[in-house]
């Protein structure tokens, strides 16, 4: 989730992405998602386990010339427990590893980008245009490898499930799998596993952390990072009613239409909430439709889009529940973090977050950033978060802070 201001960051380090391309590396010049057969899953679906690979191909990574990229459609399951194809990348250094033992897989969780298939992670890394790409490119100098799940709808056909926890957390544990059983990638299954994101992305590894005893029990997960974390999407959604971050709760309600139909979204707008969901089927915001979006929804209230709030309805509200997290303890060590001032995804739910995990005898890290915002939450927690991953890679132990 980013502000406007956060745009304007974003596309600086963009803009310095490009220019800081290798002399003679050409941005890659990839078909979109939507019309690239690559992302077409086969119907039906194979027979396969969630984590299978459906089909893979050797990827563009301007970013780096000693990393191989390749680009996997894979099985996983949604929301209502039906099965799915999801698309992401496998990226692995090409150099060989020396920190003893397996060379470690990071299964990343990436924040928010919209819901058009353009915004896809596997499309935007391909074309050095990835805004979380010096982020992943950091954990790729340490030596480790690093999967980066699409989510589902983002590339694949149909809407992205945004901030829908019980397909995002499936996703990125069937990364893990999809990235150990990819033979390109030299991993295995005894390869040491971390789960990391930020902002949307801290929600999916939150959910990963919580699903992985019971969903992927034989992912050997030395540890979590989730930062900015949305645990709570009605607290989320009545703290951004009417502030600059508005258009972020309207699609957050696409994704649960999407994910579960029966809400039937439509029967609760009125013409101007029909007009911007027009406007914004295909949205992603790092782009000058995702800031019109923002802007042209900024301070205003889900009153000015909807005959009635989603948010009141007992249907949207048990939706809702079941993707809350706090209700499970995560079976590895956590870190967890988010700034004081985050004017996106508020403290306070992530606060009870802490505490439910606490509560349920979680080994949890707990760390607030007092000065930051969203955007700096992320940058003033980095080092944390990866720093408690290698801890957990090298067999350092964590009592954490509870």
């Amino acid at each position: 989730m980013r502000t406007p201001r956060a745009l304007a960051v974003i596309a600086a380090v963009l803009a310095a992405a490009t220019a800081a391309l290798p002399a003679g590396t050409a941005r890659a010049d990839t078909v979109p998602p939507e019309k690239d057969a690559f992302y077409q899953p086969p119907a039906p679906l194979p027979p396969g386990r969630p984590g299978d690979v459906i089909r893979s191909r050797a990827a563009n990574y301007p970013m780096s010339s000693s990393v191989t990229s390749t680009q996997v459609l894979y099985r996983s399951v949604n929301a209502t427990g039906k099965d799915i194809a999801v698309s992401g990348t496998v990226l692995v250094p090409k150099t060989p590893w020396n920190g003893g033992g397996a060379r470690p897989l990071i299964s990343y969780g990436v924040g928010t980008r919209g819901i058009g298939d353009e915004c896809a992670p596997s499309y935007t890394l391909s074309q050095g245009l990835d805004y979380e790409q010096f982020f992943i490119n950091d954990l790729l100098n340490k030596g480790w490898a690093v999967a980066v799940t699409d989510m589902e709808g983002l590339g694949t056909p149909g809407i992205h499930t945004y901030t829908v926890g019980q397909s995002e957390g499936r996703a990125v544990l069937d990364m893990a799998r999809a990235a150990e059983r990819l033979p390109a990638a030299g991993l295995s299954a005894d390869t040491p596993v971390g789960l990391m994101g930020y902002s949307q992305g801290g929600g999916s590894t939150g959910w990963a952390a919580e699903l992985a005893a019971s969903y992927a029990p034989e992912l050997k997960i030395k540890g979590a990072s989730a930062g900015g974390v949305p645990g709570d999407l009605v607290a989320v959604g009545r703290f951004l009613d009417g502030s600059v971050g508005m258009g972020l709760a309207f699609l957050s309600a696409v994704g649960y239409d999407t994910a579960y139909p029966e809400l039937k979204l439509d029967d609760y707008l009125n013409d101007a909430g029909r007009k911007l969901l027009a406007a914004n089927s295909n949205v992603c915001l790092v782009g000058v439709d995702g800031v019109g979006a923002i802007t042209n929804t900024a301070f205003r209230h889900i009153t000015d889009f909807t005959t009635k709030n989603p948010l009141d309805s007992p249907a949207w509200l048990a939706r809702f529940a079941e993707n809350r997290l706090g209700g499970v303890k995560p079976s590895m060590p956590v870190f967890q973090g988010h700034a004081a001032a985050d004017e996106l995804v508020p403290y306070a739910q992530a606060d009870e977050l802490h505490k439910a995990w606490c509560k349920a005898g979680a080994n949890l890290t707990w760390e607030t950033y007092p000065l930051a915002e969203h955007v700096l939450g992320m940058v003033d927690g980095w080092p944390d978060m990866t720093n408690f991953l290698n801890d957990r890679f090298q067999g350092r132990p964590v009592t954490g802070n509870c």
